[in-house]
């Protein structure tokens, strides 16, 4: 979608767009609740390191992937969130 396009829809028409999932805007394993993930982290100001181990949880079991089975693609998943918290912590002790 162009830039013009979006700037001539009202933000009620971007709404109900947004409301279907999307592979880009609006991916089904991140939107399957009543708050989007992008906007919990946001809201919460979590930065990036948290805001990705968040991401990775609250998709864990729920992304497809056709060349590996669920459960190894949600201990994955897992496993991601456990990296990025553990850098968060690096990142702090570091800076004491």
């Amino acid at each position: 979608m162009g830039k013009e396009n979006i700037q001539n829809k009202s933000l009620e028409q971007t709404e109900i767009e947004l409301k279907e999932y999307d592979v880009v805007n609006r991916p089904a394993h991140y939107a399957d609740s009543k708050i989007e993930v992008i906007d919990y982290i946001e809201d919460k100001k979590l930065g990036f390191c948290l805001g990705n181990a968040i991401k990775y949880i609250s998709r864990a079991g729920k992304k497809k992937d056709s060349g590996r089975g669920a459960i190894e693609k949600e201990i994955e998943d897992l496993k991601k969130a456990i990296w990025y918290i553990n850098r968060r912590i690096y990142e702090l002790e570091k800076g004491r």
